[in-house]
């Protein structure tokens, strides 16, 4: 990417200016963001490995948990440590293909996280509705194979953007006002027509997020109407408590993202402090809760967790 063909000074860096207005707090923000960055690369490695360990959690259901991982730790690593050294050491200078190359990677891991919460609704729906015939439908392969889709769409839908950013022309100003290469923020800084670069990532992020919300939607629909079927209040209780961790990722990461989105894009009245500071929550809370809620929330992995920490 970094050969992509800008029509004014090619050579030249973009500055990412980190949370504007704040740069006299920049050391001390610096410090929470870290530490959450920090919790969330243990947590999710911490379930890489447990899940690789232990051959009895090879399951369908722990194989998509790894990859909500994946996706967590790459939203967070694409952005997090550049944006640590802006704060921490003033290095805001960022080159034009790395630019490009942070935007590509940042935005095939926000498709794919939604991808993957829409394909664990599935999972949690086949569970619930045919447990006899679970393994038999949802294999390991299968999941696999379903991982590899997922990634093949986000590629294709996030490739265009920074191809389209690529023939934007950036005159004298170079400044982003954000603490990473987030799409509409870059498009706002150049000096041509941004109407394609516009129009593509609200139709591309709306097209993703409603695809992946219905899915999920009618996934809880039939999961309901599975659960009113069963005739054991017990049962009931034991059905819908499988589905409890789901739930409470997808309050957290799609919350925190259709806010982000939203206020970028359509409100005026929320300071651009706020809106750069919560662009970059929005990357850490997910990553940092999501193992934390599996944790807590599945007995089977919570058990395998208490037994490697016993043994340390």
């Amino acid at each position: 990417m970094a050969n992509f063909n800008l029509t004014s000074s090619k050579a030249s860096a973009f500055i990412l200016m980190g949370i504007p207005g704040l740069e006299a707090a920049h050391i001390w923000i610096a410090i929470p963001f870290c530490v959450c960055y920090t919790i969330g690369l243990f947590g999710n490695f911490m379930v890489l490995f447990i899940v690789g360990k232990e051959q009895s959690l090879h399951k369908p259901m722990y194989l998509l948990l790894c990859f909500l991982a994946l996706t967590d730790i790459g939203m967070s690593s694409s952005v997090i440590p550049k944006t640590l050294c802006i704060l921490w050491f003033n290095l805001k200078d960022i080159t034009v293909g790395g630019c490009l190359t942070q935007m590509f990677f940042l935005h095939i891991a926000i498709v794919m996280q939604s991808a993957v919460l829409g394909a664990m609704a599935f999972d949690r729906f086949v569970a619930i509705s045919n447990p006899l015939r679970y393994t038999a439908i949802l294999t390991n392969a299968r999941v696999a194979n379903l991982g590899l889709v997922c990634l093949i769409r986000a590629v294709l839908l996030v490739l265009p953007m920074p191809l389209l950013l690529s023939r934007l022309p950036f005159c004298d100003n170079r400044i982003i006002p954000h603490t990473y290469c987030e799409h509409i923020a870059v498009a706002k800084i150049s000096c041509g027509d941004t109407t394609v670069n516009r129009t593509y990532g609200l139709v591309m992020a709306l097209a993703v997020t409603g695809l992946d919300l219905t899915l999920i939607a009618l996934s809880y629909g039939l999961i309901i109407r599975a659960v009113i079927r069963i005739s054991s209040k017990k049962a009931h209780q034991k059905a819908l408590n499988t589905c409890t961790a789901h739930l409470c990722v997808i309050l957290v990461s799609y919350t925190s993202c259709l806010f982000s989105f939203l206020t970028q894009r359509f409100s005026q009245s929320i300071s651009s402090q706020a809106h750069v500071t919560f662009a970059n929550v929005y990357l850490l809370v997910p990553s940092m809760f999501n193992p934390v809620i599996y944790g807590a929330k599945t007995k089977e992995l919570r058990a395998k967790l208490g037994k490697y920490i016993c043994r340390r």
